[in-house]
């Protein structure tokens, strides 16, 4: 069984799990390497919720929340992106998990 942030863990105890928000914004060679379609698909298969798009300085941001464990997957991932990226680093900012978005899409 599992409900909007909780899990069946077992023995008919039900714990719940961390809900986190992240903003990150991405420096480096980041645009135009297929970055924010690797990012979808890697947030999809996660199951992380949220955006990520092209900053007019040559950054990306993403915000992308979900279970913690999730999240912090999808910040590692972020850390290297797909391989024509040299991500220089990740700046970073976590949040009280707002539950606002229902799927990770790209936006312009």
């Amino acid at each position: 069984m599992k409900l909007a942030g909780v899990s069946h863990v077992g023995y008919g105890v039900v714990y719940a799990m961390a809900l986190k928000q992240l903003h990150m914004v991405v420096r480096g060679r980041v645009q135009g390497v297929y970055f924010r379609a690797s990012a979808q698909r890697e947030a999809r298969r996660l199951g992380v919720c949220g955006w990520v798009r092209n900053r007019s300085d040559g950054s990306l941001e993403i915000v992308a929340e979900g279970e913690e464990a999730a999240v912090r997957d999808l910040h590692g991932w972020a850390q290297k992106g797909p391989s024509a990226a040299r991500v220089e680093r990740v700046d970073t900012r976590w949040r009280s998990y707002v539950g606002e978005y229902a799927d990770f899409r790209i936006l312009d």
